[in-house]
């Protein structure tokens, strides 16, 4: 066996020289932990001005904490960057500042509205949800801080677009991505080369699902903000959906609201992000419903990812998240 497989082996080797070898099975997230933790080590090792997208949100709490794993006790070798579109839920934003605060960890926060009052992201009617157009901000942060690679923590099993994305996804100078021309990663191997002007969004959980990150806050006893867990909230039903009544997203005409025990699977702008009915109060409850669920994160909370089937590719290759 090669050594580059006997390292995705499940069984690790332990012994001596002489023959004395014991296998010891590794667990599955141990080997998601230890492939993201060489993700983002190789990254920082290969590029010059990295930056770690942080929202609050789950998947980057769990980035958090890999790359506390990787370069604790020193401090990280890149700020946390978030892209807020001033529409994001209170307590998600409050939990961003807390967490980022108690790390000790620069965080560069750049705001959808600061775009809009520059003259750099147009809507077309007032009440227009802003999360596509992060992509403007998003880019002129990259440029403004000189940033060559970017951690985020999309996952494969999210959105099929997502999942035709490289662990190191190539963005060119325009911060666009092409599907059809990205960089092979056979072996674990990875190229981090980028000419002027590029960069890299680096996707350390690719090979994660929900169920892998629920069950890793679970074992690592990780805070997530309060909206995560079943509470009581005012709700309309629209298009199969949950969605949360609140002055951004008001009921429609003939619309009936009730108030249902629901959680949020994910969380993003308030005009898009729906949440699903539940009575899970604790991380525990969240892992035995995610078992059980046959609806996708998104395909159940995320009402812009129902406009089109290529809404999302599009998006991406254009510069989105």
């Amino acid at each position: 066996m090669s050594a580059v497989l006997k390292d995705r082996d499940p069984y690790r080797r332990f012994g001596d020289d002489a023959g004395d070898v014991a296998a010891t099975p590794v667990a599955h997230l141990d080997w998601l932990e230890s492939e993201a933790i060489h993700v983002m080590r190789e990254v920082v090792a290969e590029t010059r001005n990295p930056a770690l997208l942080f929202s609050g949100g789950k998947d980057s709490i769990v980035l958090l904490r890999i790359a506390e794993k990787a370069f604790r006790p020193d401090r990280f070798p890149f700020p946390l960057l978030h892209i807020d579109t001033e529409h994001n839920f209170p307590e998600v934003i409050a939990f961003r500042d807390a967490r980022a605060s108690e790390l000790g960890e620069r965080l560069i926060v750049r705001s959808v509205q600061a775009s809009i009052d520059q003259g750099r992201v147009v809507l077309r009617r007032p009440d227009e949800s802003r999360n596509v157009h992060q992509t403007v901000t998003l880019l002129d942060a990259i440029q403004e801080q000189g940033f060559d690679a970017l951690f985020g923590g999309a996952r494969r099993d999210e959105e099929k677009a997502r999942a035709k994305e490289r662990i190191l996804s190539h963005r060119d100078e325009f911060g666009q991505w092409d599907p059809k021309n990205q960089r092979p990663e056979l072996w674990s191997l990875y190229n981090a080369r980028l000419a002027p002007g590029e960069h890299l969004r680096v996707f350390p959980l690719s090979n994660w699902t929900e169920l892998d990150i629920w069950q890793y806050i679970a074992r690592e006893k990780l805070a997530v903000p309060s909206i995560y867990f079943a509470h009581e909230r005012e709700v309309v039903e629209r298009r199969g959906l949950l969605v949360p009544v609140t002055e951004l997203t008001p009921p429609k005409a003939g619309e009936t609201v009730v108030t249902r025990s629901v959680r949020f699977r994910t969380v993003g702008d308030i005009t898009c992000t729906c949440p699903v009915a539940s009575d899970a109060t604790d991380v525990d409850a969240i892992v035995r419903e995610t078992l059980t669920t046959r609806i996708t994160e998104r395909g159940a909370t995320r009402m812009d990812d129902q406009t089109s089937d290529a809404s999302m590719e599009l998006r991406k290759k254009e510069g989105y998240f």
